[in-house]
């Protein structure tokens, strides 16, 4: 769901919500969206920045009200989306969603069954072997909260199946030999993004059984790292097959659960969590999420837990893995980032020194990038085809 999509909701709101003959039409045709807003901000701050278009000064802000919403008016609007997104542009019965019992996923979840009701909501819990069991408790909270009764689908064989755990487990003996099938893992950034101008590169942490349980850490060289990527991607792409297989059959919509620091990030993997027909929160950032997970009574378990990757079978949080800093930190500096804030009041807003706040917009720009090859549509040749994509996003 793209931020210019939900002011549009916002400022011209729907005469009513979809009605039920909407929702229960088979027509499964799907509207081209827009360019994303954010990518075009984006270009815009890389545009003002080299200095080819003016920038206009930017307005005093404090650091108490960037990030300030009203919950209970944007559960609101965001619900109004849904309703209208479902029923009236993708014209699909209700929708579909994996839960993991993380804020993003669990806020969904309940959006959507206050949206549309919640035998219209399919909620999909899928632990694998390595996922921890916390997580699916925290899922069942989450549905249960919603008024959903989830489906569970473990995924462990299908993962084996495709050589997920055997691929990934090779590729890391290769930098730790004493590394066994069964050893807990994780993959951490080395370097911290704001206090460092050095290339990022990875560690892989391990619990080594054949050392009694001893921690070892190895740097992993690019194609080690990409070997182990591959191999783990497969869990988000697994999921999502489970999801748009249980949506095709019961003519329902895909709704996805990044929020704005993933979906402007990167981090999501193409074809897997990045994948989905509706993004209803994509136009928050994550401490905006948890003010609403608040507002929406979700148990203090998933609202006062730090984000984790729930990936490797080491505990791992997504600072270490992928964005470098806190979220509340990094919600602060993306916002400046966003809306062409000095380094200097950036790093007043966000306690740290202006170099470092430089560091991360150029981390942010380069996470940018990332995140438009993941998310942009398939190259095509120029000629009739290409041409008749550009007509329908004219008339999107």
């Amino acid at each position: 769901m793209t931020q210019a999509f939900l002011n549009s909701i916002a400022h011209n709101p729907p005469p009513a919500s979809a009605p039920p003959e909407a929702l229960d039409s088979f027509d499964v045709r799907t509207s081209v969206m827009a360019k994303s807003a954010l990518v075009e901000a984006h270009e815009r701050t890389s545009l003002m920045r080299r200095g080819v278009v003016a920038s206009k000064p930017a307005a005093p802000v404090e650091k108490q009200t960037v990030l300030e919403i009203d919950p209970a008016i944007e559960c609101e609007r965001i619900e109004r989306a849904i309703r209208d997104a479902v029923g009236m542009k993708l014209r699909r019965r209700g929708v579909v969603l994996g839960v993991s019992g993380g804020i993003d996923s669990s806020v969904s979840v309940v959006l959507a069954a206050r949206a549309l009701g919640h035998d219209r909501v399919t909620a999909i819990l899928m632990p694998e072997r390595e996922s921890s069991p916390a997580s699916l408790e925290l899922g069942r909270a989450a549905c249960q909260i919603a008024g959903v009764n989830p489906e569970v689908v473990d995924i462990t064989p299908m993962l084996e199946a495709f050589g997920c755990y055997r691929r990934r487990d090779v590729a890391i003996s290769r930098v730790l030999p004493a590394f066994r099938p069964g050893d807990r893992f994780k993959i951490t950034i080395a370097n911290d993004v704001a206090e460092s101008d050095r290339v990022n590169h990875f560690h892989v942490v391990a619990s080594l059984s054949a050392r009694a349980g001893a921690t070892a850490v190895a740097r992993l060289p690019v194609d080690v790292y990409l070997e182990v990527v591959a191999a783990t991607n497969l869990k988000q792409r697994v999921r999502k097959t489970v999801e748009y297989t249980a949506a095709d059959a019961s003519n329902r919509a895909v709704l996805g659960t990044p929020n704005l620091l993933e979906h402007a990030l990167g981090f999501f993997v193409r074809g897997g969590d990045g994948l989905a027909d509706l993004k209803p929160i994509a136009h928050l950032y994550k401490s905006q999420v948890f003010a609403l997970g608040r507002h929406l009574g979700l148990p203090v378990s998933i609202t006062g837990q730090v984000p984790t990757t729930d990936t490797y079978s080491l505990p791992q949080s997504q600072q270490e893995f992928y964005f470098g800093l806190p979220y509340a930190t990094l919600d602060i500096i993306l916002w400046c980032y966003m809306h062409q804030v000095s380094a200097v009041r950036a790093g007043e807003l966000a306690a740290m020194t202006p170099a470092a706040v430089e560091r991360v917009y150029r981390d942010i720009d380069l996470k940018r990038r990332v995140a438009a090859r993941l998310d942009g549509s398939a190259l095509v040749v120029d000629g009739e085809a290409s041409a008749l994509f550009e007509t329908k996003e004219m008339r999107t």
